[in-house]
């Protein structure tokens, strides 16, 4: 059976590194729909309407771009250095010891990373937005983001037995991976390489994630997948390809599970021919999106 982590509340932010910062904020504020909450040299953190203090932390560094981190919650002050002494002993690597956190929000922080290199910040105690609220065709949080792996035997025992992360389901392609109600808050895509695959944004209603896909594509930005149902997670979604070719998701009403959920196999999670989706009304993902998934690489 799945079951919720002990030690991660759940997902908390993304940072990436990006080569023109003025040109990502006009994207993800005026087409994305976030809001800056706080401005740095060289740095800007963005919010949606929830609780999260931000939701995307960008830099600026001249390049490809990069993902940094992925930033977990944890559920309690113990976590940190539980997280740091395990790391180590399954293959990975401290990164940053336990101190305090280097962004706005606060609190105190770690970072480890796994065998291949991707990096999991592990906070505690960092500020939250003191009005959450929910806004129509605005991102809420995070939903989850997908991580690619050349070996998802490695990747997926990594995280059971450093962040105490469970299976929630399988299929050909993916590893579903949950640490609270949510059913899953990051996923393990099964691929040639370690790119980032894409980060999923969570709107309020079904209805702003096609108000959301209308209005992309009136600002230039295709549909790239979508709009559909996926079966794990039995999540909406429509697939864009940002500045940078970073991939980025908005989807809604994603599964809640408790640890009585079964884990599925593969062969619970078979389409008829030609169908990519439950509904059965989207095509495949485009060549151009399934090229992009394959770009972002974590920093050295």
């Amino acid at each position: 059976m799945s079951h919720a982590s002990s030690l991660i509340a759940g997902l908390r932010s993304v940072a990436l590194n990006v080569p023109d910062l003025a040109f990502a904020e006009k994207f993800f504020t005026d087409v994305w729909h976030l809001e800056v909450a706080h401005r740095q040299q060289g740095v800007i953190y963005l919010s949606g309407t929830g609780e999260d203090d931000h939701l995307l932390a960008l830099h600026e560094k001249p390049g490809a771009a990069q993902i940094r981190h992925v930033s977990l919650r944890a559920r309690h002050a113990q976590a940190l250095s539980t997280i740091a002494l395990a790391a180590p002993h399954h293959g990975g690597r401290l990164v940053k010891a336990v101190g305090t956190a280097p962004d706005p929000s606060g609190g105190i922080a770690v970072q480890v990373a796994d065998a291949d290199g991707r990096v999991f910040e592990i906070v505690h105690g960092d500020r939250l937005r003191s009005q959450p609220t929910r806004v129509a065709d605005r991102p809420e949080r995070l939903a989850h983001a997908v991580l690619n792996t050349r070996d998802v035997a490695l990747t997926q025992a990594f995280m059971e037995n450093v962040l105490d992360f469970s299976l929630s389901d399988r299929t050909r392609i993916m590893a579903f991976m949950r640490c609270n109600s949510d059913h899953h808050s990051v996923a393990l895509g099964i691929s040639d390489n370690d790119a980032l695959n894409h980060i999923a944004f969570l709107m309020p209603d079904l209805e702003s994630v096609m108000r959301g896909g209308g209005r992309m594509r009136d600002a230039g930005y295709d549909i790239h997948w979508g709009p559909g149902r996926h079966g794990p997670g039995n999540n909406a979604f429509n697939y864009f390809i940002g500045p940078f070719d970073i991939v980025i998701e908005y989807t809604a009403e994603v599964s809640q599970i408790d640890d009585n959920y079964p884990v599925g196999q593969p062969d619970n999670w078979t389409w008829p021919p030609g169908r990519v989706d439950q509904w059965g009304i989207s095509a495949p993902p485009s060549a151009r999106l399934k090229e992009a998934q394959r770009a972002i690489f974590f920093a050295d």
